[in-house]
């Protein structure tokens, strides 16, 4: 009786363990619970009688099998797994307008730069880093470079 009681402990235990694992992902949890389902299996192996052992075994494996089939192949479609799982924002990212400023453009330091902040180049607010030291707020700054959405700046 007592081993009985291990072994459906084990089970219960490896079953919330894995269950827990949806929401407190890393992998930690899942697999306490793996090795609380296989610590099951011996415990079922040397304490039941012929047949009963080696179908504990093989229900166990079957069913540990089973569940990470069918969790991997649907859970991330379901509505509990969309909502767990990232989104692949991809198609929706559009990245930062390149700026209307040209290299030698000059403008003032609108916040401080340290070393990354906004100025203002004719009218225009854009996002800058300051190329060196820091710029206060109120400063005049001129583009010493740009690439991309980068701009950066020095004192002038």
């Amino acid at each position: 009786m007592e081993q009985l009681t291990l072994y459906l402990t084990l089970l219960l235990a490896g079953f919330v363990l894995i269950g827990m694992e949806i929401f407190i992902p890393g992998g930690i949890l899942g697999i306490f619970g793996s090795i609380a389902w296989a610590i099951a299996a011996v415990v079922g192996w040397r304490n039941f009688p012929d047949p009963w052992n080696m179908i504990s075994a093989f229900a166990l494996l079957v069913f540990g099998i089973l569940t990470f089939v069918i969790w991997i192949r649907y859970f991330p479609k379901s509505r509990v797994g969309k909502g767990l799982s990232l989104k692949d924002s991809s198609a929706d990212y559009k990245s930062h307008k390149s700026a209307d400023v040209k290299i030698g453009d000059r403008g003032e330091a609108v916040s401080t730069l340290r070393p990354s902040g906004i100025a203002k180049f004719n009218g225009a607010r854009v996002d800058v880093v300051a190329d060196g030291e820091w710029i206060e707020s109120g400063d005049a700054v001129k583009v010493s470079s740009t690439s991309g959405g980068h701009v950066s700046v020095v004192k002038a």
